[in-house]
């Protein structure tokens, strides 16, 4: 394949021909070579700086975080104390309906009782005197029943020296158990009217045992659950 050179001309009006050629590619020589070797080499050896750790979150709750209250679960002492009141109320409230039941029988009872101690009336005033005995010891029951029950509702309230009211109910079940033992427990209902006395006394002293117990007096003395933030809650101890 031919190649056209077209001539050019000088300043004095003369074809110049246009002899220049390509010039060849630099050559690479050793030494040159060497160098860059040495430089890859010391590339090569420089350190690797360490990773970076990534930076710890952020947290998301703060320690001056207003409490917040909460409820949880009594501790188990106090769930069995409420179990042993509520299963004396039941009991006691049996007691009492079974007592008025039996009313009619007992009252000639009480009133031969009461003659006894007491001779020389009439009869309409031994009469009488039955029917005191009878109602007073049936107010006796039913008060008593009704101050323990508003007595455990301030006691999960957590309110302050209720154990010492509740006490003092055990005392009166003791006495009401005296005086039905000589006035009212007579006859062929006697052993079944003193029976249900006793187990709901046992009941009250078992429900004390408990509320005594160190979890339930912390639980009692710690007075409300509280929260600060997504901290856990204090007082969720068994």
């Amino acid at each position: 394949m031919r190649t056209s050179k077209s001539p050019s001309r000088s300043s004095d009006d003369r074809p110049v021909t246009d002899t220049s050629q390509p010039q060849p590619p630099a050559r690479v020589t050793p030494a040159v070579t060497a160098e860059a070797g040495k430089a890859a080499a010391v590339t090569a050896k420089a350190p690797v700086p360490p990773a970076r750790e990534a930076p710890a979150r952020p947290p998301t709750a703060s320690p001056n975080a207003a409490p917040v209250l909460v409820k949880v679960t009594p501790p188990f002492s106090v769930r069995m104390c409420q179990l042993f009141w509520v299963l004396s109320f039941a009991l006691g409230g049996f007691t009492t309906v079974f007592f008025f039941i039996i009313r009619q029988e007992l009252l000639p009872l009480i009133s031969d009782r009461v003659r006894r101690v007491v001779e020389g009336r009439s009869d309409e005033t031994y009469d009488a005197a039955a029917d005191i005995v009878f109602w007073i010891i049936f107010a006796l029951m039913v008060t008593i029943l009704l101050v323990q029950i508003t007595l455990l509702v301030s006691f999960m309230s957590r309110r302050p020296k209720v154990r010492w009211w509740q006490l003092s109910t055990l005392g009166l079940q003791l006495i009401l158990f005296m005086l039905s033992t000589e006035w009212v427990a007579l006859g062929e209902r006697r052993e079944s009217l003193l029976l249900l006395l006793a187990a709901q006394t046992g009941l009250v002293v078992l429900a004390l045992l408990f509320s005594v117990m160190p979890k339930a007096m912390a639980w009692t003395a710690r007075r409300h659950d509280v929260r600060r933030g997504h901290d856990n809650v204090v007082g969720t101890d068994l």
